[in-house]
């Protein structure tokens, strides 16, 4: 748990997780979906294709820095068996 400043005040991380926390028990699923798709648009707007590229790559080279070739085969694996699911349920 955070502690407070000398001024007997909240800290920000305190403040930023009791908000969350009370957030939380307020809203559903629904109301997290809803927003993440509103901001999700709303940046889209704001980039282009070229920005998107140049963070996948980096989220890409950072990936590949913390994960070995075990790592790749089992996502792999999993990927393919969810997409025979899907492809099943059609």
């Amino acid at each position: 748990m955070a502690q407070n400043n000398n001024n007997n005040k909240m800290s920000r991380e305190e403040a930023g997780r009791k908000g969350g926390e009370q957030t939380s028990k307020n809203h559903d699923k629904e109301f997290y979906q809803e927003i993440g798709e509103k901001g999700g648009e709303q940046t889209s707007k704001n980039h282009d294709k070229e920005f998107y590229q140049e963070i996948g790559e980096k989220g890409g080279e950072q990936t590949s820095k913390n994960h070995d070739k075990d790592f790749y085969r089992e996502i792999g694996s999993k990927g393919g068996r969810q997409s025979g699911n899907n492809n099943n349920n059609s």
